[in-house]
């Protein structure tokens, strides 16, 4: 989530439990400041008509839609009983409205003859259900409105004030370590982000300097090590074909030299995955992934012909082509097929399969694979003597060189390896 609206969601979230306060507050308040007044009114209603009622005077009528009363003889018990005032709501009838929720006010008073009575006035009110609906409504609507207005307005303010960072984040984007890059134009009069633009570029001219230091190390010392390598490889070869040797210093000097192969393959390699994580193979071409299978499928089938392997690889119906180095599909697919050649057992079977935007390559297997580990540097399914361990680690390397999606899966006793290209 991105901070400006992780910013305005945290707002909202504090903002509604203050908004529901907010809204009891209201609603009570109005509700007493209502009573309030509905009570003074019946108050001095009452006054009248017990004043009127005292003095013998008439009373006022009982059959109007604003105040109603009633005045009922009561016993002298039940007025020492009854408080003095009281205040209430209840459903009363009007003769012209009909029955309505009504504020009502009953008080004891005693004539001058020692009776007793209870004067009962009542006026319609609101009603408490339907002004809570209301209130609630209406609440709920100008919650919404002012949490869309404060996360609108927090989105542009914060945006407008974040955009030096944004520059910043995008600059960083798409500077590549070794590919160059323009310079970071990122003019802010924020302190904390003119900091941030200066630790950033230091940052990356470090990394820059690191990466063509190791790039150059790299360099030479694959090409330092090629040449005594194959010097050795010379030397021993003379040994094998100009000495007079024992049968047990012949076996020593061709494990000598299967050795050196070793590491003659494993110092290519290396140097290869080096360069394919540095991203020096910058260069792109249109390759077509059937024709650099069918080459590779030739090839490895006379290598391996004494396993006798079946191997399933019908013309796909589609060209795939992709944009990519051709070494690098080159050794995507060489790296992949081999793999399955190497360990598919004898008599075995692969299946290769090319659909849109995909290859598959399957061979037969006795267990499945470790699936978190098959693609880091060294690992070895089976401790097969005379490999590396590297195959799927340079497949691996392509694919987050070019953020490939490669899948690995184990059925009915087949390694299963998918690779989909993206759209071009």
């Amino acid at each position: 989530m991105r901070l400006i609206y992780r910013i305005a969601f945290r707002l909202a979230l504090v903002l509604l439990p203050l908004m529901a306060a907010w809204a009891a507050l209201f609603y009570f308040k109005m509700l007493d400041d209502v009573n309030d007044e509905t009570d003074d009114a019946l108050d001095l209603f009452s006054e009248l008509v017990i004043e009127r009622m005292l003095s013998g005077n008439e009373l006022p009528p009982a059959d109007g839609t604003n105040i109603l009363y009633d005045v009922i003889p009561i016993g002298e018990q039940f007025a020492r009983e009854y408080s003095a005032v009281r205040y209430y709501y209840s459903e009363q009838y009007f003769p012209l409205i009909g029955y309505e929720p009504s504020r009502v006010l009953t008080t004891v008073f005693m004539t001058d003859d020692g009776s007793y009575f209870l004067l009962k006035a009542y006026t319609p009110t609101i009603d408490k259900r339907e002004l809570m609906r209301s209130t609630l409504i209406w609440i709920v609507v100008l919650y919404l409105i002012l949490l869309l207005t404060v996360m609108l307005v927090t989105v542009l303010v914060f945006y407008r004030n974040m955009r030096p960072l944004y520059r910043l984040l995008d600059w960083l984007d798409g500077f590549k370590v070794g590919g160059g890059g323009h310079p970071l134009d990122n003019p802010t009069d924020i302190s904390e982000f003119r900091r941030l633009n200066v630790a950033a570029e230091k940052a990356m001219n470090r990394y820059q300097k690191a990466f063509e230091a190791q790039k150059e190390f790299i360099g030479n010392a694959s090409h330092e090590l090629q040449t005594p390598l194959a010097v050795i490889g010379n030397r021993v070869e003379w040994l094998i074909d100009n000495t007079d040797l024992t049968q047990k210093q012949m076996e020593e000097l061709i494990g000598i030299q299967r050795t050196l192969g070793s590491v003659v393959r494993l110092n290519r390699t290396l140097l290869m995955l080096t360069k394919i994580d540095n991203g020096q193979f910058p260069e792109k071409t249109r390759v077509s992934i059937p024709r650099t299978v069918r080459e590779s499928v030739e090839i490895f089938s006379e290598i391996y012909e004494d396993k006798e392997i079946a191997v399933d690889y019908p013309v796909p119906e589609t060209d795939l082509v992709v944009e990519m180095n051709e070494s690098l599909a080159s050794a995507l697919v060489n790296n992949l097929l081999k793999n399955a050649f190497i360990y598919t057992p004898e008599h075995g079977r692969i299946c290769v399969r090319i659909s849109e935007r995909m290859l598959e390559v399957s061979n037969t297997g006795r267990a499945p694979l470790d699936s978190e580990h098959i693609f880091e540097r060294f690992y070895k399914s089976g401790g097969r003597e005379g490999s590396l361990g590297l195959g799927l680690a340079i497949v691996g390397a392509i694919q987050r060189y070019y953020d490939l999606e490669i899948k690995y899966s184990f059925d009915e006793n087949m390694h299963k390896f998918s690779v989909r290209w993206p759209k071009f």
